[in-house]
């Protein structure tokens, strides 16, 4: 019945648009991993997941919802029913006549799953803005972007959203010579513009983490996930998947495409469900192959759902853009908890990484 209440309310959608008074807000929902197991224990997480997603969009007003990747846990699911797990997730979004857009995560990319039934059943939704642009075998499935207009209703884009799929995981349906299941390649390496959005971190934001680390204070977020898990991780550098390579450097031509491009603003990415934190990545990091960064901010959301690994506190990651602060690079960001604490507001500005914040709880949530 969900499902077909949400397709009867669909409604049609205009191009995303700055408000009247010039803003422009996101809710980012990552890692709610629906369908973890076929019991009463993954059934009673995944109403657990809504209950979030109604909750946060209870107390924010977002003008566009993210879906950050691993919206399901694939390895459990199969083609038959994993669509119905969209039905659930987008419910809460369709129910308050929202648009969302998602891109795709390792866990969403399993034999037994395919991303692009996954994809077709969030289009059968008009409130659904996720789109494949990039065709191909290698390419993923969810990379695309999406321009946001001025509030004067002028036909240039103030803002460009781009989606990347990680991949990771492994091909639909896809077995090699010896019967064996194929791992699908974990990195991403186009030029972007201006607000991104990966499920799969970079190796910068290991970087980050681990060579200059992440202070309480000056960068608050949970930092729970040491080492975190990045892009290129169990690959060797000849493209071979192996536990015996800790890293391939395979995202290394995207992370330059990321601080050569003129106004990239931010990499907002999932997948390490116990980092919450930002990074504002300058000529201190100095990440071999690539040189230093240009201010990009490295930022985590909250862990959403109650799938998947770890017990932190459930929660959304909000960003809000004015059209002014656009022109100095700036934006504004909080985490809004499933309890409907704040934690974690921060100006994305010129002095991150200076300025002092309140430390964020380390707050634990058990089902």
């Amino acid at each position: 019945m969900l499902a077909q209440t949400a397709l009867a309310g669909a409604t049609s959608f205009r191009p995303l648009r700055f408000s009247d008074d010039g803003t422009f807000q996101i809710s980012i929902f990552k890692d709610l991993h629906f369908g973890k197991s076929k019991d009463l224990v993954s059934y009673n997480n995944d109403r657990n997941s809504i209950t979030v997603l109604n909750t946060i969009l209870n107390a924010e007003s977002p003008d566009l919802v993210v879906l950050n990747g691993d919206l399901i846990t694939g390895e459990n699911g199969f083609l038959e029913n994993a669509t119905v797990y969209i039905d659930q997730i987008i419910g809460p979004l369709v129910d308050r006549g929202l648009t969302w857009a998602s891109m795709y995560g390792n866990h969403d990319h399993q034999y037994n799953l395919s991303a692009e039934a996954l994809l077709e059943r969030e289009q059968s939704y008009a409130n659904a803005r996720t789109q494949r642009m990039v065709s191909g075998h290698d390419a993923g499935v969810s990379n695309y972007y999406l321009p946001v207009y001025g509030s004067d209703g002028s036909s240039d884009p103030k803002l460009l959203l781009w989606f990347f799929d990680s991949r990771g995981g492994n091909y639909f349906r896809e077995l090699d010579k010896s019967g064996n299941i194929v791992p699908q390649p974990n990195w991403y390496n186009k030029t972007i513009p201006l607000l991104a959005f990966v499920h799969i971190p970079t190796n910068a934001s290991l970087a980050a983490q681990t060579v200059v680390g992440i202070d309480a204070n000056s960068k608050p977020g949970i930092n729970n996930n040491v080492p975190l898990a990045q892009q290129g991780q169990g690959w060797c550098e000849d493209g071979t998947n192996s536990n015996d390579c800790a890293y391939g450097g395979q995202d290394i031509p995207f992370i330059k495409a990321l601080v050569k491009t003129p106004g990239v603003l931010g990499v907002f990415s999932g997948h390490d469900h116990g980092n919450t934190w930002c990074y504002k990545w300058d000529s201190e990091l100095q990440l071999p192959g690539v040189g230093g960064g240009n201010g990009l901010n490295l930022c985590f959301g909250q862990h959403s759902g109650y799938g998947g690994y770890g017990s932190w506190i459930r929660g959304s990651r909000q960003l809000l853009l004015s059209e002014e602060a656009l022109g100095r690079g700036e934006l504004d960001t909080w985490i809004r908890l499933e309890s409907g604490d704040v934690v974690g507001s921060v100006s994305l500005n010129g002095t991150y990484g200076e300025d002092l914040y309140p430390a964020t709880p380390n707050d634990m949530t058990h089902s």
